[in-house]
């Protein structure tokens, strides 16, 4: 905790912006035509995660990394989502909900495999609740490595979703 306390002073606020270009790059596995451009509003489907990710992801979301100025949002349907996040290795009971909400996302949408458990199951690899990754099970369009991946990461992801 005091390590925490001592970084926290040391780093002060983050409060600027983060650049495009900052950061490591996310696998950004679109063509050069994206089907997304403008506002993007993104569905979170949690398939089995540690729930770092979506810690991670909320901060994204938050008063100091703001990723809804870049017009990206959060919704509770799938039915209004322009995109699926998906966090964690999918595990043997959220593989059928995890298709039946994509399923109940409107085309065009992007899947979004956030954190290293959704590109290849991570540490939980091998587990025996797990059934695998998301792109066993869909077809992903993005992925933001990490373990869990930093804000800023997550915030360059869905800038170049949204085309800003």
């Amino acid at each position: 905790m005091l390590k925490l306390l001592r970084k926290i002073v040391r780093i002060g606020r983050v409060t600027e912006t983060v650049p495009l270009g900052a950061g490591p790059r996310p696998s950004l596995l679109l063509g050069a035509a994206d089907p997304l451009r403008g506002s993007v509003q993104i569905r979170q489907v949690d398939a089995g995660s540690c729930n770092g990710c979506e810690a991670e992801f909320a901060a994204a979301f938050g008063p100091v990394y703001d990723v809804e100025r870049f017009g990206v949002r959060l919704v509770a349907s799938p039915r209004h989502a322009d995109a699926l996040v998906v966090t964690g290795p999918v595990t043997r009971n959220m593989a059928v909900p995890l298709l039946t909400t994509f399923e109940a996302t409107p085309g065009p949408k992007l899947v979004i495999a956030l954190g290293d458990c959704a590109r290849d199951c991570g540490v939980f690899a091998g587990g025996h609740g797990v059934a695998g990754s998301v792109a066993d099970f869909l077809p992903v369009d993005l992925e933001i490595p990490g373990c869990p991946p930093t804000p800023d990461d997550i915030v360059v992801a869905l800038r170049r979703v949204a085309g800003r």
